[in-house]
C-alpha cells in the first residue's frame, strides 16, 4: 500500500493534516502560533478576537476534573487594534491562520472583520456562542437560526475570505442552525464550543472553583456531545465542518471524520498532553489507516452515514 495521504482542504485551503489548534488554546500572539505550527498541526486559530480589550474573568479561570476540563476565561483579548499590529506578518507561518471573531452584536462583527481580513487569515470563525460570557452568543450558550444568518449575511458583505461559523452543542437543532448559516454564504461549520455551563465546587471551601463561578466543559466528556452534532450538521449542509470536542487520539480524529468532519479541532488535549498531541494524533491515524486499507482522509469522512444509512 502506498504512502497515506492525511493532507485534507477546507474550501480552498489546503491543510498537511486534518488537525486544527482551536481557538482560545496558545492563540494570543504570532510566536505562539509559530510555535504550535512547528508542533505539525494542520491549521491554527487565534483566541477570539473583539472590538475593544476584553480583561476576561478572575481566577481561577480553569479547573479539570475527572472528565475534562471547566473554563470561564471570559475571551480575555487585547482588542482589535492589538490584535492587527500582533498578527500583522503571517507570512512564514507555513500553516493556515483562521481568526477567531467576537462580537456583541451584528456591528461589532462587521467592525472586527473588516479590520482583520485584509491582514492574511486563510479565514475567518465567527463563534456565536459561549456558555460563560454574557453578551456573547445566546443564552445558555446556543445558537439560534435567525441571529447566525444575521451575523453572517452581514460579515459575507465585508469580507471574501472563507467564513466558518462556530455552533453551540446546547442547542435545539444545531442542523437547522447550520442549514440558517450555509444559506446566509457561510463557507464552513466548526462544531462544537464548549457546553454547559458547569460547575465544580471546592467542599473544603464550600464555594464554586471557578472565578466566574461556572464554566464551559470540554475534553473527554463533550466528545459523544460533538460527534452527534458533526453527525447532524453533515446531514444538512454541504460546506465543510472542523469537528472539535474532546479529540485527543488518533481514534477519536477519525471518528469525527467519519460523521462527516472535514478536519478536527483539537484544544483541551494541548493544555493536557502538550503541543506533542498533534504528531501523535497524525502518526496513530497513520498507523490505523495502513492497518485498514485506507490511504487517504477523504476516503474517511461521513462513513458513518454510509455505512449506517439511516
Amino acid at each position: 500500500m502506498a504512502a497515506v495521504d492525511l493532507s485534507t482542504e477546507l474550501c480552498g485551503i489546503k491543510l498537511r493534516n486534518p488537525t486544527v489548534l482551536a481557538s482560545g488554546i496558545l492563540g494570543t500572539s504570532n510566536a505562539l502560533l509559530q510555535m504550535v505550527a512547528g508542533a505539525g498541526v494542520g491549521a491554527v486559530t487565534t483566541k477570539s478576537i473583539s472590538l475593544d480589550p476584553m480583561p476576561g474573568h478572575n481566577n481561577p479561570i480553569t479547573v479539570g476534573f475527572e472528565a475534562g476540563l471547566l473554563n470561564a476565561v471570559g475571551y480575555s483579548n487585547p482588542g482589535l487594534h492589538a490584535a492587527i499590529e500582533e498578527f500583522k506578518n503571517l507570512e512564514g507561518m507555513g500553516v493556515p491562520v483562521i481568526a477567531s471573531v467576537i462580537g456583541r452584536g451584528v456591528g461589532e462583527f462587521i467592525k472586527v472583520v473588516e479590520g482583520l481580513w485584509s491582514q492574511g487569515f486563510a479565514a475567518i470563525e465567527i463563534s456565536l456562542s459561549c456558555p460563560h460570557t454574557p453578551g456573547f452568543g445566546m443564552m445558555a450558550g446556543q445558537s439560534n437560526p435567525h441571529y447566525t444568518r444575521q451575523v453572517v449575511a452581514a460579515v459575507r458583505r465585508v469580507t471574501s475570505i472563507p467564513i466558518f461559523v462556530k455552533l453551540s452543542p446546547e442547542t435545539p437543532d444545531i442542523a437547522k442552525v447550520a442549514v440558517a448559516a450555509e444559506e446566509a454564504g457561510a463557507d464552513g461549520i466548526t462544531a462544537v464550543n464548549t457546553m454547559g455551563p458547569g460547575m465544580v465546587i471546592n467542599i473544603e471551601a464550600r464555594q464554586p472553583v471557578l472565578g466566574f463561578k461556572m464554566g464551559g466543559v470540554s475534553g473527554p466528556a463533550l466528545r459523544p456531545i460533538a460527534v452527534r452534532c458533526v453527525y447532524e450538521i453533515y446531514k444538512a449542509v454541504r460546506i465543510p465542518i472542523i469537528g472539535t470536542g474532546g479529540v485527543s487520539t488518533g481514534r477519536h480524529a477519525i471518528e469525527m471524520l467519519m460523521a462527516g468532519a472535514t478536519a478536527v479541532g483539537i484544544g483541551t488535549a494541548v493544555c493536557i498532553s502538550g503541543l506533542d498531541v498533534f504528531s501523535a494524533v497524525c502518526r496513530e491515524m497513520e498507523e490505523w489507516m495502513e492497518a485498514n486499507n485506507v490511504s487517504s482522509v477523504q476516503e474517511l469522512i461521513g462513513t458513518a452515514h454510509e455505512l449506517y444509512p439511516e
